[in-house]
């Protein structure tokens, strides 16, 4: 399922490309020899689809991956990856450097930068009242979001709105359109630590979604854990952030999809949400490309997907635990 997609992904487009002309330009890049590919076909393929699929790919498995993680922490079906704040101190960081270099060149390493200090400050704000429990730190991160949202929207009051406002709104809706090559190696190193992180510690998630004191009493380190599990959700969301902007509702969809096939077990439903995160982003950017002459923000079909989805969830949960 994965590499259908994942070829579909690279074949349509403006210049739509059959999956012998796909395969046969990435071994033309590759080895050197001609294979009866145009040269504009390689550019297409190798320099701008396949990087887009791949980075769908980790974005959505990244950011599937988070929710996943932060539902089994916090113990409530209705989170998802911005949680604490990461999203929201993210969008702030790339708009603040729209603002002051008029352009995106250092949006990625600003929305990075302020994306792990909102959830920095979210365990500060958590600490307050001495330990950091559960509810602590969900309060934290809506403060911390709040701050950071109120902080954007006036970033946008101030910007140029010939130039910069624009491009802090089409940011801030997410989109793969705009990868760039630089920005890569470092979203990509930063996704993959915090999804094999999040990989490691699954078993720990399941013993943690029993309560802390449960999970005291098993013998395991609830404060090192819950710490190592905030981190790996905090550098996969914001490495995906970074390439793809502010991409809501995959966090929260996707995990509950996962569960229809492998129930709560954190081993199995982590892995099989990046896989479905995946399979859900690269479908959800062929939608946006393919839908209308313009390309659709992948935020605004995101939302439009999962806002009927949230209100299943609700009717669901309205008890506000599992079933």
């Amino acid at each position: 399922m994965l590499s259908g997609v994942f070829l579909l992904s690279m074949s349509v487009g403006r210049y739509p490309l059959s999956p012998a002309e796909i395969i046969s330009a990435v071994l033309q890049r590759a080895t050197g020899h001609d294979y009866g590919v145009k040269a504009e076909a390689v550019s297409i393929v190798m320099d701008n689809r396949f990087i887009r699929a791949v980075s769908g790919a980790l974005v959505g498995a990244a950011l599937a991956s988070s929710g996943c993680a932060f539902q089994g922490l916090f113990r409530n079906p209705l989170v998802s990856q911005g949680v604490l704040g990461v999203s929201s101190g993210a969008g702030f960081g790339a708009a603040l450097s729209i603002l002051l270099f008029s352009g995106t060149a250092f949006a990625p390493a600003f929305a990075f930068l302020f994306g792990v200090c909102a959830v920095w400050m979210s365990f500060l704000v958590a600490r307050v009242c001495g330990e950091v429990t559960v509810l602590m730190l969900v309060l934290g991160g809506t403060v911390i979001s709040s701050i950071f949202s109120a902080l954007l929207s006036f970033l946008k009051y101030v910007a140029d709105p010939y130039n910069q406002l624009a491009s802090i709104v089409f940011w801030n809706m997410g989109s793969l359109a705009s990868v760039e090559s630089s920005t890569v190696p470092a979203a990509y190193a930063s996704m993959l630590f915090g999804m094999l992180l999040l990989l490691l510690y699954a078993n720990k998630i399941n013993v943690l979604s029993m309560g802390d004191r449960e999970a005291f009493s098993m013998g395991l380190d609830v404060r090192k854990t819950r710490a190592m599990v905030v981190m790996g959700a905090t550098f996969s969301t914001a490495g995906a952030v970074c390439i793809a902007g502010t991409i809501g509702w995959v966090g929260l969809i996707i995990p509950h999809m996962a569960r229809f096939f492998v129930k709560s077990d954190n081993r199995r439903l982590i892995p099989f949400s990046m896989l479905l995160g995946a399979v859900f982003l690269m479908s959800t950017d062929i939608l946006c490309r393919t839908l209308t002459g313009a390309e659709i923000p992948l935020g605004i079909m995101t939302s439009v997907i999962g806002g009927p989805f949230f209100i299943y969830l609700l009717k669901k949960y309205k008890g506000g635990g599992w079933k």
